[in-house]
């Protein structure tokens, strides 16, 4: 199963350092079925594509909460035995959660498939969206406005033989 882990670049210079993105559980996202429900489609790239989307808000909700962090958001596309991530009982039914899964046990970072990480060009309006998204969890229509503005950014793709140079 694939999953997609969010993390910020600190988070993933530090599971490049130890070898694994944790050591579970670890919160990620998935195709899961209350996904493919709410998205409504049975491409299988395209409900991938919609759980990376949901990992990178995820992301920005991780860079909204250390004000330190460079402002890009990053997801580790990995791939997990089928039963080691699951969805939390209590929140298949939450919007918020949507496509949301923990992995159990450790996460090696040598089953990581992937690395998708903002561009440089991003970092204005992933920032301006990390500090509008208080606001627009609350309903502010404005600052939905702004965090729309970073999803407007796509990540980058890179290969795992290129984590030595992002971190």
């Amino acid at each position: 199963m694939r999953v997609y882990v969010p993390l910020t670049l600190s988070g993933l210079a530090e599971a490049h350092r130890a070898g694994e993105l944790g050591t579970g559980p670890l919160v990620a996202y998935a195709v899961t079925p209350a996904l493919r429900e709410w998205y409504l489609s049975d491409d299988i790239e395209e409900l991938e594509y919609a759980a990376l989307n949901r990992a990178a808000l995820a992301s920005l909700r991780l860079l909204a909460a250390d004000p330190a962090t460079a402002r890009r958001r990053v997801v580790v596309a990995a791939d997990v035995p089928d039963g080691a991530a699951a969805a939390g009982p209590d929140r298949r039914l939450d919007p918020a959660a949507l496509g949301e899964v923990r992995v159990a046990g450790p996460l090696p970072l040598a089953k990581a498939a992937a690395v998708h990480v903002d561009s440089a060009d991003a970092e204005a309006d992933v920032s301006a969206a990390a500090e509008a998204l208080a606001a627009a969890d609350g309903g502010d229509d404005d600052a939905r406005f702004v965090v729309d503005g970073a999803e407007d950014h796509e990540l980058l793709w890179y290969a795992t033989q290129e984590l030595p140079n992002l971190v």
